[in-house]
């Protein structure tokens, strides 16, 4: 999160020294008047899963016995990771540009279970898991930017991005479904270089849908897991991702 935070402050500078100098040559003059153009973007980012645990819960063992098992499960950090990819902008009017950005995103959640009955061995008291996660992503994005002033250009961002998880398995504690959906905005701002334009931009991701296969846990073949997988019953997604575009 500082990383993240401190890039973008360094950014943030930069802009505020350039809204302070005297009016310059520009460069490309005539990029932001084409209708359609293409670029790449790379960045990194960091994940969150917001999970909602269930409580007290009662696991059918198997030898037909009932026990109570109160598990709270959480990420206990934002994790890191990367994206790439490619886009496509499309110019409204002066103000607005329409960007969809096909894109694939890279990262690692750790998740921390804990078993609140202290009298339980200690083998149940406290696990782990690496959920890593890898996104194919399609942002619709809207752009609205401030008029051109010199060689920079200020803007706010608000979109969805439809994702497909490419990642998970069964034999995990958790998994995420296939599909889900992100409600982004960010700001940014466009920096004219002599042969290219660079965008560094900081957007916010909150997922719209329950992103946990609930479905999962009837797949477990290890019962001792079950208390586990079935400890939470719902899970919101959540990123922060710095991203620089190239065009």
């Amino acid at each position: 999160m500082k990383r993240i935070l401190c890039l973008f402050m360094l950014s943030l500078l930069v802009i505020r020294v350039a809204c302070g100098q005297e009016r310059t040559v520009e460069n490309r003059p005539y990029t932001d008047l084409r209708k359609f153009h293409f670029g790449i973007l790379v960045g990194t980012h960091l994940q969150d899963l917001e999970f909602n645990n269930v409580g007290p819960q009662l696991i059918t063992n198997a030898d037909g016995t009932q026990q109570q098992y109160v598990i709270t499960c959480d990420q206990d950090r934002w994790d890191d990771g990367f994206n790439v990819g490619v886009l496509g902008e499309l110019r409204l009017n002066r103000t607005f540009q329409f960007r969809i950005a096909p894109a694939m995103y890279f990262g690692t959640r750790h998740i921390s279970f804990h078993n609140m009955d202290t009298s339980a061995p200690d083998s149940m008291l406290a696990r782990n898991q690496t959920l890593k996660t890898a996104y194919f992503s399609c942002a619709l994005d809207l752009i609205a930017a401030s008029a051109r002033f010199n060689n920079h250009r200020p803007y706010v961002m608000v979109g969805l991005n439809p994702v497909i998880n490419l990642s998970g398995s069964n034999d995990d504690y958790l998994k995420l479904k296939r599909y889900d959906l992100f409600l982004e905005a960010g700001i940014g701002c466009d920096f004219y270089l002599p042969f290219f334009k660079v965008r560094p931009e900081l957007k916010f991701m909150y997922g719209l849908t329950n992103s946990l296969d609930t479905d999962h846990a009837s797949q477990i073949r290890d019962r001792s897991m079950l208390p586990y997988a079935m400890s939470v019953n719902k899970a919101r997604s959540k990123m922060i991702a710095l991203t620089f575009y190239f065009e």
